[in-house]
C-alpha cells in the first residue's frame, strides 16, 4: 500500500547517529499545524535528572506566519496527485529550512544538540496505513546545517498505530500533575492516565472548523469567540454533529482533514446558516464533546489557539464543574513545538517517544528519523 515515503528519491539517506546520553539538550522544536496559523518555532533547554525527572525552559519562541499562496497551497493540497505532493514536498522542505535558518540566525543560537520538526500534516488516513507530513526530507539537515529529527508519524502508523496524537509522552513527562492535558488547535485532542497507562486521542476539531467560518467574515480566526457569542444556536445541526459516528468510536482514534472535508463541511454548509450561527452551533459541539471526556472537578490543562477562546471555554465551564488551567502564553502557544523538541530528545536517546496505549501500534517505540548535516 502506498504510504508516500518520497525521501528514496535522493541519495542521502538517514545517517546513522550514536545515542546522545547526556543530563542537558538544547533543542530547535518546530512544528506546523492543520489550522495553519503558521510555522512554531520553540528553542528549549531540557534537563533530566537521575530519577528520570524532566524540566524545561522555552527560551525563545516565535510563530512565522504562512504568506498567502503557502495558505492556498497547504489547503489544497490535500487533493494533488502523487508527483504534484511529492514536488511540493520538496519546496516545502526548502521553505522550511530557510524558516529554521532565519531563526537560528536571529537568536544566535550557537548551542544546538538538534533541530527537532514535524513537518506539516498533509494527509492522515492511519486506516489505510497512509500518513505524509511534508518537509521532513533528508536534505533539511544540509541546508540547515544542523542535525534534525523529524517524520514522527511513519512508523507508528507502519506498527499499526494511528501515527497521532503524539504529545501525549509529552504530557506524562512535563505535565503529569493535571487530571488531564487537552489541546485545542486545529483539532482537540485529550491525554490521562488510566490504570497506569497514558490514553490519549483525538476528541473532535475545533479550529480547523471555526477558522474557516471565521475566514468568511474577513477575519483569520474568531477573537475570544465573539462571533460565535452573538450567533444563534442551530439545535437540529447541533444534534447531527453530535450523532457522528467518530463519537462512537473507542480510542485510540484521530482525526485529519480528510474527515472535515467528508463528515462536517458539508453538514455545515447544506445548513443554509450565516457563519456566525454555524460558528455559535459548532462552538456548543465542541464544548459539549470535550466536557464529555472529563470527570466532575477534574483539573484540565488547555493549551493551543483555542485557549484563547473565551466563549469556548465558558462553555465548557458551564457544561461540567471542572478546574481548569491555562498556562501563560508562550505554553499555550509553543507547547506542541515545545513536545516536539522533546520526541526528538527521546530519539537522541534511543527511548521510546510513541506509546502504544495512546496510538495502538503493537508496542512502544523510538520513532522519527535522525538526519546528519
Amino acid at each position: 500500500m502506498q504510504r508516500y515515503f518520497f525521501a528514496n528519491r535522493f541519495s542521502i539517506k538517514a545517517s546513522i547517529f550514536t545515542e546522545m546520553i547526556k543530563n542537558n539538550y538544547k533543542v530547535l522544536g518546530v512544528m506546523s499545524g492543520t489550522s495553519l496559523d503558521g510555522i512554531d518555532l520553540a528553542y528549549c533547554h531540557f534537563e533530566v535528572s537521575e530519577n528520570e525527572t524532566w524540566n524545561f525552559t522555552i527560551e525563545f519562541a516565535e510563530t512565522i506566519p504562512y504568506p498567502e499562496d503557502w495558505m492556498v497551497i497547504l489547503k489544497e493540497a490535500i487533493h494533488y496527485s502523487e508527483g504534484r505532493l511529492q514536488s511540493l514536498n520538496e519546496a516545502y522542505t526548502e521553505h522550511l529550512s530557510e524558516v529554521i535558518s532565519l531563526f537560528i540566525t536571529k537568536h544566535a543560537l550557537k548551542e544546538l544538540d538538534a533541530v527537532c520538526s514535524h513537518g506539516h500534516t498533509i494527509l492522515h488516513q492511519p486506516e489505510r496505513g497512509m500518513t505524509l507530513q511534508i518537509g521532513n526530507l533528508p536534505f533539511l539537515a544540509k541546508k540547515t546545517q544542523q542535525t534534525v529529527v523529524c517524520d514522527f508519524r511513519v512508523q507508528d502508523v507502519a506498527l499499526g498505530g494511528q501515527g497521532a496524537p503524539l504529545v501525549p509522552i509529552g504530557d506524562q513527562l512535563l505535565f503529569g500533575k493535571y487530571d488531564y492535558c487537552v489541546n485545542l488547535g486545529g483539532f482537540a485532542n485529550v491525554s490521562f492516565k488510566k490504570k497506569n497507562q497514558r490514553i490519549a486521542y483525538d476528541i473532535c476539531p475545533v479550529n480547523i472548523v471555526l477558522n474557516h467560518y471565521a475566514s468568511q467574515l474577513g477575519f483569520a480566526y474568531d477573537k475570544d469567540g465573539e462571533w460565535a457569542a452573538s450567533g444563534t444556536l442551530n439545535v437540529s445541526l447541533l444534534q447531527a454533529l453530535n450523532e457522528l459516528d467518530f463519537y462512537k468510536m473507542s480510542a485510540p482514534k484521530s482525526l485529519g482533514l480528510e474527515w472535515v472535508q467528508e463528515h462536517v463541511f458539508p453538514s455545515l454548509d447544506a445548513s443554509g446558516e450565516t457563519p456566525k450561527n454555524i460558528l455559535r452551533t459548532f462552538v456548543e459541539h465542541v464544548a459539549e464533546q470535550l466536557a464529555l471526556q472529563f470527570s466532575e472537578n477534574a483539573s484540565v490543562f488547555i493549551t493551543g489557539g483555542g485557549a484563547y477562546n473565551r466563549f469556548l471555554i465558558q462553555r465548557i465551564q458551564q457544561r461540567k464543574s471542572l478546574k481548569i488551567k491555562i498556562p501563560n502564553p508562550e505554553i499555550v502557544e509553543f507547547k506542541e513545538a515545545l513536545v516536539f523538541g522533546l520526541l526528538g530528545v527521546l530519539k537522541l536517546r534511543g527511548e521510546d517517544n510513541c506509546l502504544s496505549s495512546v496510538t495502538g501500534a503493537v508496542k512502544n517505540h523510538s520513532s522519527g528519523k535522525v538526519f546528519l548535516p
